[in-house]
């Protein structure tokens, strides 16, 4: 109903991401939604329980949805494997587990990366792995791996980069609150927009503060599309659509009365609307000579008007 393309979930548990333990280096602070929590606890919320998958699967798929999902380690690859994903995501934090990224390349199956925190030559490594001896197609998406992002970090010219650097179609994971980054994003060139969707903010949730609401999604959805609809050609010349404002250029009229033989002057001769007459880049060559016939104020003026 919101109208995306395709529907995202994540397979991990707790104990792929990282392990049970309370110390300072597995606690969360430095200002983020879930500060003091521990890691395990965090993606323990968070996690989808894998026995969903197929379920969820079969619905996106009775709805017209593509789905797919992000591994997090070696074992979620073969379940999603089982499960026939059409391609994987992988998850900014994950782009420099390279033992990762090569078993999921070794799938053969298409490649959505993000790049949030990543150098250049962390992608370039990257994306050599990902590509794999059979080349799978890869999809870069920018991203700003802070939650939620601030609009100033988008730094959304990256995305055409993404593409002229690395020859590959680029995007945007976006983490920002509302809609115009995203819709900026497509203006530059972006082919896939990811973003979070949750059915009520007021529930809560480890990712609700920068999750769109459904009509929320839906009205994202429609902007960037347009936007998309918007970017078009290079076009010059008149257009089909228009053709009926023509009619309201410019052009050379009578508006004074001038009789047979009278001298056709700035006085009597304007360029004004609507656009009947002849073009205005054409007064010089009217100005000093004569009517050819008696021309009421109102005339559009033409070559046949003149003697």
């Amino acid at each position: 109903e919101a109208g995306a393309d395709a529907v995202k979930l994540q397979t991990y548990s707790a104990g792929t991401l990282t392990i049970p333990c309370d110390n300072e280096h597995f606690r969360i602070g430095g200002g983020t939604a879930w500060d003091g929590r521990t890691l395990y606890d965090l993606y323990q919320e968070a996690s989808t329980p894998w026995e969903w998958h197929a379920e969820l699967g079969e619905l996106a798929t009775s709805l017209g949805l593509i789905w797919f999902s992000t591994p997090f380690d070696t074992t979620a690859v073969d379940f999603l494997e089982e499960l026939d994903v059409p391609c994987y995501k992988v998850a900014s934090f994950e782009l420099v587990d390279i033992p990762l990224l090569r078993y999921i390349a070794q799938q053969g199956r298409p490649i959505i990366a993000s790049t949030g925190m990543a150098s250049l030559s962390e992608i370039d490594e990257a994306l050599a792995t990902l590509r794999g001896e059979s080349e799978n197609d890869v999809a870069l998406l920018k991203c700003t791996s802070a939650y939620p992002a601030p609009v100033e970090a988008a730094n959304l010219r990256t995305i055409p980069n993404l593409s002229e650097t690395f020859g590959v179609i680029s995007g945007l994971s976006d983490h920002t609150l509302g809609i115009a980054v995203p819709v900026t994003a497509v203006a530059l060139g972006a082919c896939v927009i990811e973003k979070h969707l949750c059915l009520e903010r007021c529930r809560g949730g480890p990712d609700a503060g920068f999750s769109l609401e459904p009509a929320e999604f839906q009205e994202m959805v429609r902007s960037v599309r347009a936007a998309s609809s918007a970017l078009g050609r290079v076009q010059y010349g008149c257009q089909p659509h228009e053709v009926p404002s023509r009619v309201f250029r410019r052009s050379l009229f009578v508006v004074r009365p001038i009789r047979s033989g009278e001298l056709l002057t700035a006085d009597n001769v304007r360029s004004i609307r609507p656009g009947h007459g002849l073009p205005p880049n054409q007064f010089e060559r009217v100005l000093g000579r004569r009517a050819a016939r008696d021309l009421p104020a109102g005339t559009p003026l033409s070559w046949d008007d003149i003697a």
